[in-house]
Order: structure tokens, then sequence, then C-alpha cells
């Protein structure tokens, strides 16, 4: 018997502590001790930021759906928090299916190694076996169409083709939660096109879906129902075209539908 949700946010709040990466920098430590900066900042507390606040949302199983906000709004930073990447500073994450993250560009890959090499480097990371990524290896090559950059190391290639690798390994198993932050926003309009429709076949046969896009276009598309966040707080949960048209309203923005 399925679960009526899939995804469950409970009082999920993420707390930073900004400038933190400062100290982390070599040239910066240099700096700040000729300077005697580094002494006095000692003293100081880093101020703290709240990138999520009490966020509480359930997402059910089979769901697609849309998270849309200004930049800074939260969106990745939540998606992050459900694939298990971060751990939120409060409240607790309930995820009842195995998850494929795809909400960094190239992570999992070693530019150095080729695309070919990264197949398998990336697919071990999602935890597919070696008979599978063989079994399937032709069907990501043709899907990405990087016939001829396969023995072309992964730090020569553009975004696009980054993201086309990458979106080309994720999804050679259909998972039973994606999840997707901007990556397909790169590359040309003619993949961006064939990855929908790629998504759009996963959906149908049952995968819940988390998707962040700017393009509304692609919400519209894709999407039962939106999230719309801004600084870190839920405005708004409800069918995907009535978020929108506040949304819109909300950014000024003219809806061209």
């Amino acid at each position: 018997m399925k679960k009526e949700n899939m995804i469950e946010v409970k009082n999920v709040s993420m707390k930073f502590n900004l400038g933190i990466e400062k100290n982390f920098s070599l040239k910066q430590f240099f700096v700040d001790f000729f300077s005697l900066k580094r002494r006095k900042e000692k003293k100081k507390k880093n101020p703290e930021f709240w990138a999520l606040k009490n966020l509480n949302i359930d997402i059910k199983t089979g769901e697609v759906v849309g998270f849309v906000g200004s930049n800074g709004a939260g969106k990745s930073t939540l998606l992050k928090v459900v694939a298990g990447v971060m751990k939120p500073t409060k409240g607790k994450v309930n995820a009842y299916g195995n998850i494929c993250p795809m909400i960094e560009l190239g992570a999992g890959f070693d530019p150095d190694l080729t695309a070919r090499e990264n197949i398998y480097l990336n697919g071990a990371v999602m935890g597919y076996s070696q008979e599978l990524l063989d079994s399937k290896f032709q069907e990501i090559v043709d899907f990405s169409e990087l016939h001829d950059f396969l023995d072309v190391p992964v730090k020569n290639f553009s975004s696009g083709m980054v993201a086309r690798l990458a979106f080309s390994v994720a999804t050679i198993v259909d998972p039973e939660i994606l999840i997707v932050d901007e990556i397909l926003s790169v590359g040309d309009i003619a993949f961006q096109a064939k990855s929908e429709n790629k998504m759009k076949s996963m959906i149908n046969g049952g995968t819940t879906v988390l998707y962040v896009s700017h393009s509304i276009e692609s919400i519209r598309s894709l999407c039962d129902r939106v999230v719309w966040l801004e600084h870190g707080e839920v405005q708004m949960i409800d069918k995907t075209e009535k978020v929108i048209k506040k949304y819109l309203e909300f950014m000024g923005v003219e809806d061209k539908k």
C-alpha cells in the first residue's frame, strides 16, 4: 500500500552563520593577520541568517511540485535539505522513497576524468551497479548526444554539456523521488524540451518530483502544485495557476499566458 505522502517537511528551519567562509581563505588569513583584523573579528559574533523558517510542507506520492520565489528565497536550500545534502538546524524531513537529486551541476563528476569514466563514477555515486551501467551505457550516450566527446575530460565541457551528461546518467532508472534545481536551464532549447519529455514520462510512471525553475512556462507544463517562498517562509501553496498568478503580481511581471 502506497503512503499518501512521499515527503513530509516538518517545522524545518535552516540557519547559516555569515562570514565563516572568509576564515578558510588562506589569502584572507594573511591579510587579516598582518592588519590585526583577525584578532578583532574573533571577538565579534558572526551574524546569523535564517534561510528557512519553520516550513511545513507535505508532498503526495506521485505529485509534481514546483518551487518559485525571488533569488535567495530558500528554494535551493530547501531542496538540499530534502535530499539530505544539508541537515536542518531545526525540524526534520521524512522521505519515503529513494531520492535522485539533481541540484548541483556536475556534482559527482571528476573534471579530470573523461565523460566515459564519469558515467561510471557518477552512476556509482548514485548507487547504480556496474552491471546496470554497462547495460544502460549506450542509452546514456544516445540521450546525452555526446557520442563524439566520450573520451574528452569533463573540465573541457560547457555547462550545457555537463547538464546533458548529468541528466542522462541520473534518469536511466526511474527514481521514486526526483529533485531538479535549475539544472535544465542551461544548454540548448532542444535538449531542455527533450529532458522535459523524459521527466513527463517519469511522472507518468509515478515518480514524485520537486522542481525549481525560473521558467514559468516549464512550471505550468509540469507541476500539479506550486510552493511560493520568500525570505525562507512559505507565502502560498496551492494549485499551479493560482500560485503563479499571485507570484507574478507580486513580482510586477505581466502574465504572458
